[in-house]
Order: structure tokens, then sequence, then C-alpha cells
């Protein structure tokens, strides 16, 4: 007897389970987590509050075109507005992997949602002639516009915190530019020596990379803002008030409190095409990309302490080795590197998943939707730490820099407008054969004087005041 209290009976179109008396998700989401016992991936927190939004705006909007009774309406609006705040998110357990198109995850919603609204009501939960999660909570959807338009709006919720985090970083790598903006070194081409530079036009390079990535996120969020609620199965708005694609798109923006959303300039696209999720995604891997260029050349920069490059000094943040003591690792600059592999190879998927659509619909929605929030995720507390625990303390060695400066037969390139290519040349072969560095061979030759050489040297980083030099050398 005490078991049968504990469950109440549910009861759809394959036939009757036992639901735990006390869950607000029912039947469908039950046989969803039998079906797929996967990875044990849950949905992300904020695709759960996105369908939640979603459900929020329908309920608005059939309640404003007179199709859904203001009292139900308004027990749907709280229920939903609870998801919203943080609640229930523990009934959102059907694996990422799951039934094509997500209908396991928007019937999941569903059926929380109704089992709420019908407490709210004063009803017991599973009584859905009171608040139905098909009749009611999806009143004027279906799976097919509910889930991409959850996705978007989850994007759009999410990429924030991304941007801010890219920001930050942004702002610390130019910091360093200018921290560094007097240390000269050797510029290196095919990793062998090259014309000089100064290290903070390195960083420098590294901010404006990442500025550049903020504005291709930025530009791909824009296309995410292309909404195609009220489509409906196929894209046609069966089943929909005519005026329901115009209200919900009203009542989305206000229950979502994102701007300039608009309608989908066609329907059939919003549901079959995966164009906004693929370039929203490629963006992430091509900021992925730039990240991995700049750990990976923090890491050289900083290899060590004796026996590399050792032009920088990385944080040291935790012990580098079990077995080799005062060893100390890139460990942070290593790790944004293995995010960021995992970016691009979910980038991979999405790709793969955006060219699986066929006819009307693509099913693979799914996989784009927990490797893109995925990948939003894992940038943004990535990048928030590398920032703060790697770029924020990083120190130059500018006696080495100076000295590999001086050894590097590409100093001899800023020669070519005072003695000629033929000349320069001479002295870079002389240079690398002897083991003494340019500097010595010209003044020794007679060629500069030690003034006329730091005058020549100070400007070999840049485009130069040749005949400023040129009349020093008079």
């Amino acid at each position: 007897m005490d078991d049968e209290r504990s469950f109440r009976v549910e009861k759809d179109s394959l036939g009757e389970k036992l639901v735990p008396s006390d869950a607000y998700y029912g039947i469908q989401t039950l046989r969803a987590a039998e079906n797929f016992p996967i990875s044990g991936i849950m949905p992300k927190a904020v695709f759960v509050t996105a369908t939640a939004i979603v459900k929020k705006a329908s309920a608005m909007a059939n309640v404003e075109l007179g199709l859904l009774d203001r009292k139900r309406g308004a027990a749907i609006v709280k229920a939903a507005d609870e998801i919203i705040s943080g609640r229930l998110h523990g009934e959102f357990f059907v694996d990422v992997y799951q039934a094509g198109a997500g209908t396991s995850h928007n019937m999941n919603a569903n059926e929380v949602i109704a089992n709420r609204a019908i407490e709210i009501l004063g009803g017991v939960k599973g009584s859905y002639s009171t608040v139905h999660p098909n009749d009611h909570v999806n009143m004027s959807q279906s799976t097919n516009d509910t889930m991409p338009t959850a996705l978007r709006v989850a994007c759009l919720l999410s990429a924030p915190a991304l941007l801010s985090s890219l920001k930050r970083l942004q702002r610390g790598l130019e910091r360093k530019s200018r921290e560094f903006s007097t240390i000269i070194k050797s510029g290196r081409t095919h990793l062998q020596d090259a014309v000089p530079v100064r290290l903070g036009s390195e960083f420098g390079s590294y901010a404006s990379s990442i500025k550049s990535s903020i504005e291709r996120i930025t530009a791909a969020l824009d296309g995410l803002k292309k909404i195609g609620l009220g489509g409906t199965a196929a894209g046609t708005g069966i089943n929909t008030h005519p005026l329901y694609r115009k209200t919900v798109l009203r009542t989305l923006t206000k229950a979502a409190g994102i701007k300039s959303l608009r309608p989908a300039p066609d329907g059939f696209e919003a549901l079959n095409g995966m164009g906004d999720f693929t370039a929203f995604s490629g963006a992430l891997k091509n900021t992925a990309l730039e990240l991995i260029r700049i750990a990976n050349d923090l890491r050289l920069l900083g290899s060590g302490p004796h026996t590399g490059l050792a032009e920088i000094t990385l944080p040291a943040v935790q012990p580098g080795s079990s077995i080799m003591p005062g060893k100390v690792n890139p460990v942070m600059a290593e790790m944004l590197d293995m995010v960021c592999f995992q970016v691009v190879g979910s980038d991979i998927t999405v790709t793969l998943a955006a060219q699986a659509g066929q006819l009307e619909l693509n099913v693979m929605l799914p996989v784009v939707n927990y490797n893109i929030l995925q990948s939003v995720e894992i940038l943004t507390t990535s990048v928030e730490v590398f920032t703060v625990r790697c770029v924020a303390g990083i120190k130059a060695d500018k006696k080495r820099c100076r000295g590999y400066f001086e050894q590097s037969v590409g100093l001899a390139t800023a020669l070519n407008r005072f003695i000629g290519y033929e000349k320069a040349a001479s002295i870079a072969k002389e240079a690398a054969a002897t083991g003494r560095t340019v500097k010595e061979l010209v003044i020794e030759n007679g060629l500069f004087t030690e003034k006329e050489w730091k005058a020549v040297a100070e400007a070999s980083t840049g485009p130069a005041d040749l005949k400023k030099i040129k009349k020093m050398r008079r």
C-alpha cells in the first residue's frame, strides 16, 4: 500500500506508467529517461531557463489572443517564472543525447510547468484536466519551433558573460602591451631569428586578435535574433492564431529581456536551417583558435627557465611535477589549450549535425544545442581564470630580451638602408659563423659608432627617420 501511495498512474498514447507522486515531470519524461541512459549529461541550466521563457511567452500570447483562459495562463506564467528564477531545474534530467529535434526536452518542460501550474491552482499533480502539458502549456507550439527558439534565447542569454570575459582578457593584454612597450627583442619567423620587434607589440597583437574575435561573435549573435516561433511543426503555422507569430515575438522580447528580436524572414528556413547556429559556433571556434595560438606563444616565450627562450615569466600557480622538485609548468596556458581543443571539436559536431537536416526539419538540434552551449560555458570560465591567474602576472626579462636582440642576425636587416643588402648579408653571415653579435662587427669594422648603432637599434622595430640617422653619421 505504501508503494501505491508513493506513485501516481499516468497515461499516454503508448499506455500507462507509474510516476513518483511528488514528481513534477510526467510519463513522457519518464519514458525518455528510460530510453536514453546515454551520457548522464543533463541540459544546461541556461537552456532550461530559455525553454521556460519560451513557454511563458507563448502562454502570454495565447491569453492575449483569447485562446487560453486567464486563470490557466497566469498559473503557467507563474510556474515558468519559478523555473526562470532557478527552481525545479532538477526536474529536467533527460539526457542531452535524446529523441530528435528535442521532443523529449520539450515534453519534460510541458509536464513540469503543467504540474506546477496545477499545484498553483490548488490541484494535485497529474490531474491534467486542470492544466494539460500538450493542450495548454504547449498551445500554439511544436517542438520544432520552440526548441530552436529556446536555443537562440539561450545563446543570447549566455553570450554576454563570454564577451565580458574576452573583453577583460583584451584589456589585460593591452596593459601588458603598454608595460612592455620599450622592450626590444628578436622577432622570429619560421621559428628562426628575424627582424627586431618590441615585446609590447607582440602583446598588442594578441589583444587585437581577441578584439577581432569579439567582433565576430557579436556579428554572429545578431543572426540568432531571427525568431521562427509560430511556425509550429513544419513552418506553416498550423494550429496558431493568424496574429500569434507577431504577438508571441513581442511577448518573447518582454519575457527574455532581449532587444532587437525579429521575425525570421522565412518560417520554413527557421526550422530546417542551421546557418545561424553554425555561424555562431564558427565564431566560437575561431576564438578558440586565436586563444590556442596565444597560449602556445606564451608557453614558448616562457619556456626554460634556463634552457628555453625565457623572455617572459608566467605566474607560478602550482608545483609542476610529482617527481622533479622545483619544477613549475605553464598550467593555465595548458588548460586553455585543452578547453579550446574541445571547442574546436564541438564545432565539428555542430557542422555535421547542421548538414544532417532533411526536408522540413533538422532533427539533430539537441546535439547542436549541447555543443554550442558547452562551448560558450567553458570558454567563458577558462578565459576568465586565464586572464586573472596567468596574463595579469606575466613578467618580462628585459636583459634576456636585449641579449637575444643583440645576438640576432636578423638585426642586420636594419643595416640595409645604410650599407646595402650585400654588405649587411656579409655581416649577418660572419655573425652566424663566429657567434659574435652584429653590433660588435659593425662597430669593429668602423661602419657605425656606438651612438649611431644605438640610434639604428632603437629605430629597428618600425619606420625610422632616415634623414636624422644619416645626418648623425656624417
